[in-house]
């Protein structure tokens, strides 16, 4: 049993020795890991936090470009749309002016013709109305002639004519 008692005496301070060796194995681990590898490993972990404040800033500023970049696309939208009503606009109203300046033409074309056609009639009118008178008076001269068997002279002949178209106008207008 002694020899029981001592094996475990010596295992016992087998153990503890274990525990020295191991702690302070694991206490120059912890002080290697913060003179050589600690300073990399919160140097890698800052510049991950600073690339991901970067990426959220980022995103944000893109998100902000979208919504104003959005915002001028509606306000050109908007402008275009107005132009195009204005043109419309323009484009009716020459339309319309167009149109009257056309009828404003037309009929004073129109008019123009008809007192055209209305002076040419009136000269057609005059010039048979000459002619008549003419016919008429030759005719008239030569049966006066012939009832006077004497020539007449040309006061007297101009005296008949103007007496026979009067009578001439009064019956025209009587029908």
């Amino acid at each position: 049993m002694f020899n029981q008692l001592v094996i475990a005496e010596a295992q016992g301070n087998a153990m503890i020795g274990n525990i020295l060796v191991v702690s302070g194995a694991f206490l120059i681990l912890i002080l290697l890991l913060k003179k050589f590898a600690w300073g990399a490993i919160t140097d890698l972990l800052k510049q991950r936090e600073d690339k991901i404040a970067n990426d959220l800033d980022s995103a944000e500023q893109s998100r902000q470009s979208a919504a104003k970049l959005e915002q001028e696309r509606q306000q050109q939208l908007l402008a275009s749309r107005s132009d195009a009503a204005d043109i419309l606009k323009t484009a009716k109203e020459n339309g319309e002016a167009s149109r009257q300046t056309i009828l404003k033409d037309t009929k004073e074309e129109v008019s123009r013709l008809k007192e055209k056609a209305q002076n040419d009639i009136l000269m057609e009118r005059d010039a048979a109305l000459t002619s008549v008178k003419d016919d008429v008076a030759d005719l008239s001269l030569q049966i006066a002639a012939k009832i006077l068997k004497k020539e007449l002279t040309p006061e007297s002949h101009e005296s008949l004519i103007n007496q026979y178209i009067e009578g001439l106008g009064s019956t025209n207008e009587t029908r």
